[in-house]
């Protein structure tokens, strides 16, 4: 199924008369008045039964600001899953996260990934540091409370992940209930938080079963190409085998187009195809590609303080509102 004047003219003023000839024999330098005139009027209005269509093909809805809120918690977790690399996970782990703090919402990010791109996203080295979310899921002793960083966004707080997370995956094996370890340590906080972001590794291992077990929901970054789009169908397996088996709470957020170029048919063609396939499950919001989204996470901070006004950092707030949308 296949988706997807220049007018130049010279008016002659007082300074170009030919010596001898009248001024007034010489082009006039205004235009006429009925150019002014077309100049003048504004551009023509949009019908009123035109309806506006998004840039997933679909009518435009404008999300509320979100109310602001008495108090806090107990917490909605969101899991970032898909278990192909490189389609935004922790990009929008980040900024989604940053933007519902921004709506005053408290948020906690939880770095799943042994990769640790998203403690690094938030300015933190991974490498050194003594405590990670695998001691607090190996260690009994070891409590959340000191393993709970900080950002620099007011709101925001980040159990960091390091390249430990690799050998939780082999030693939770032999543990009893090993789905359940992730939900069972972040539980002591989850009253203090709105909206909970665990950033999973790419792969459908016991770690990314765990993210899934401690969710309620979750949300699919998916690039607009078409390798990204062939391994939506296992993801979406995994997903109802552990809503059967393990979390009967959990549900699919939405599916998040993310790194679109609406320059490009294949980019066109491809999310029209995930619109025509899922529907309504795919996010109104489409995160297009922009050269912000690298240099945020080499300045170690989310787009929407190093470049609040850009178009990336508008797409996230989008974003943010349509999530907390009832």
């Amino acid at each position: 199924m296949s988706l997807l004047v220049s007018m130049s003219t010279n008016w002659a003023t007082a300074d170009d008369a030919v010596p001898g000839q009248p001024a007034e024999s010489l082009p006039s330098a205004r235009p006429p008045a009925q150019d002014l005139a077309a100049a003048a009027s504004p551009e023509p209005a949009v019908a009123p039964d035109e309806v506006v269509l998004d840039a997933t093909g679909r009518p435009q809805i404008e999300f509320p600001e979100p109310p602001v809120l008495d108090s806090h918690g107990p917490a909605r977790v969101i899991a970032l899953c898909n278990q192909k690399g490189g389609v935004g996970k922790t990009t929008s782990t980040i900024n989604l996260g940053a933007a519902l703090a921004e709506a005053g919402r408290r948020v906690l990010l939880i770095d799943f990934d042994p990769q640790g791109a998203l403690s690094v996203g938030l300015g933190v080295n991974p490498h050194e540091l003594d405590l990670t979310v695998y001691n607090l899921l190996m260690q009994r002793d070891v409590s959340i409370d000191e393993v709970l960083l900080k950002t620099g966004v007011p709101g925001l707080d980040l159990l960091p992940g390091n390249i430990d997370l690799s050998a939780a995956e082999v030693q939770l094996v032999s543990e009893v209930a090993r789905e359940q370890t992730l939900a069972r340590v972040i539980a002591p906080v989850l009253g203090e938080y709105d909206i909970v972001l665990i950033d999973c590794q790419p792969s459908l291992g016991l770690l990314t079963v765990n993210a899934l077990a401690a969710s309620d929901g979750v949300i699919i970054p998916l690039e607009c190409e078409y390798f990204a789009l062939r391994g939506v169908a296992l993801l979406m397996d995994t997903i109802y085998r552990v809503q059967e088996r393990i979390n009967p709470r959990l549900e699919v957020e939405g599916i998040l187009a993310t790194m679109y170029d609406a320059r490009t048919l294949h980019g066109r063609e491809v999310l029209a195809r995930v619109v025509d396939a899922f529907g309504d499950k795919v996010f109104r919001t489409v995160i297009a590609r922009t050269v912000r989204f690298p240099e945020t996470t080499v300045a170690g901070e989310p787009i929407t303080t190093y470049a609040s006004s850009s178009t990336g950092a508008a797409a996230y707030r989008q974003l943010a509102r349509e999530v907390l949308a009832p």
